[in-house]
């Protein structure tokens, strides 16, 4: 076996290696210290020399984007504030002609008690009333929700139209060039 004296002190085989494992390591960690303090030093050469971008246009660009979209923002609340009040008006009259027709019906079933006479003929004319105050009734409701529909849809439109236009300014927006400098 090999023999290495160093100082009076003897190394063979196995010591030797684990001599020379230990010296590499040294070196490996030194070299790895080295090189990790050299990139410290130049990051923070880099850390110090580092100007901030003007950001001005892009903080004008978001502010116009805030403002179109709280002016948009407005109109569709006045249209809906319109809607709604269109609605009401059309709730009350519906209220209008339910209570008359009951009005009618009480009156017509208080003539057929006082008059037994003519009974036959009141409650033909009540029947052919009530037949009528309903389809009257059916159509009105019908009218009335198709008229809603029409109302949802349009402003499903106006939402959607709006959230494109929105889609389109934020991508616009990230589009600008300042977005992509690095920091």
């Amino acid at each position: 076996m090999a023999e290495v004296n160093i100082g009076g002190i003897t190394f063979k085989g196995g010591k030797m290696l684990a001599v020379i494992l230990a010296l590499s390591s040294t070196v490996g960690v030194l070299y790895g210290g080295f090189e990790m303090f050299k990139k410290f030093q130049d990051m923070s050469a880099q850390i110090e020399s580092y100007v901030a971008p003007d950001l001005s246009e892009f903080d004008k660009t978001i502010a116009l984007t805030k403002e179109e979209m709280s002016s948009k923002t407005e109109l569709i609340q006045t249209e809906v504030e319109m809607i709604m009040q269109e609605m009401e008006m059309m709730m009350s009259e519906i209220r209008l002609v339910s209570d008359v027709a009951n009005e009618l019906k009480n009156d017509l079933r208080q003539d057929v008690r006082r008059v037994e006479k003519i009974v036959n003929d009141v409650e033909q004319q009540v029947k052919e009333d009530s037949r009528e105050n309903a389809g009257d009734l059916k159509i009105a409701i019908d009218t009335m929700e198709e008229d809603m529909k029409d109302l949802k849809d349009k402003l499903e439109e106006k939402m959607t139209e709006l959230q494109e236009s929105i889609d389109k300014q934020i991508k616009l927006t990230l589009e600008n060039p300042l977005n992509q400098m690095k920091q």
